[in-house]
């Protein structure tokens, strides 16, 4: 049994890469307090990109492009998400659900619920969002995400449960789901299966194939465990169907047959 040590990044990711084959690179995930650095090379969207995007972009770029990405209030253009990151203070209008109402929810009143639910760091404990491929090592992450699709998703939550049990509990809303990747990960501590939000196909490009899978990082050895026990047991990604049966073929293509057995 290989034994992933707690700093070994570039490991475990190779052990996700044989056991899942994800088309875009699993992605590591950290968040900064002030004063604390950034690796070299790092990608600052308004100094680097001279523009401003949301969290879900930069999640997008890291996992598809291999770029080490960090977000602070002056790189985010999403208003919601610098609220719920901690980046900038919630106003009354904010939790009057407004920016829910017509669209996600009939009345601000549904929409107030909505946003009171939504998970949230509070105001001015973060001052950035660090996101990098999970091979780089750069960093110890907070948490690990990984896109793919429903089977790759189903693959980790069978392995996450592995050595536990039970079933995973995961909340959906259709919106922000970068809160759910970061916030509601980090802050219960726990796994969750991640429905892409509307804003995350529209800004970072998320296709309707793709789901993701959040943890902890300190899950990553019972995980890759959870992985390798089941991979041994037959639970395997790209899922083997079953192919050991006699087909049916079409009457023209008995009447070929038929003619053999005549001669």
């Amino acid at each position: 049994m290989t034994k992933i040590k707690q700093m070994d990044c570039r490991k475990f990711n190779e052990k996700l890469e044989f056991y899942l084959r994800p088309q875009s690179f699993p992605l590591a995930i950290k968040m900064l307090k002030a004063g604390d650095s950034i690796p070299d090379k790092t990608k600052v969207p308004l100094r680097d990109l001279n523009k401003r995007i949301a969290i879900c972009q930069g999640i997008s770029i890291a996992r598809r492009y291999g770029w080490t990405i960090a977000m602070g209030e002056a790189d985010i253009n999403c208003p919601i998400t610098k609220i719920v990151f901690g980046f900038e203070k919630a106003s009354e209008k904010y939790y009057s659900g407004v920016a829910c109402a017509g669209m996600y929810n009939a009345s601000e009143k549904e929409g107030a619920k909505t946003e009171k639910e939504c998970p949230k760091f509070e105001y001015g404990k973060y001052e950035k969002i660090l996101v990098a491929p999970l091979f780089s090592g750069k960093f110890m992450p907070d948490i690990v995400c990984i896109y793919g699709n429903s089977a790759q998703v189903m693959r980790l939550l069978v392995a996450s449960l592995y050595e536990r049990g039970g079933y995973l509990h995961s909340k959906f809303c259709g919106r922000v789901d970068c809160a759910d990747i970061v916030i509601e990960t980090m802050k219960n501590k726990r796994c969750q299966v991640i429905l892409p939000c509307y804003g995350d196909r529209v800004f970072a490009q998320t296709q309707d194939d793709e789901m993701a899978f959040s943890f902890p990082y300190d899950e990553a050895e019972s995980i890759c465990r959870g992985l390798e026990e089941t991979h041994k047991a037959g639970i395997r990604y790209p899922i083997p169907n079953y192919l050991r049966y006699e087909g049916e073929f079409p009457e023209k293509y008995k009447a070929v047959m038929n003619d053999w057995e005549k001669s």
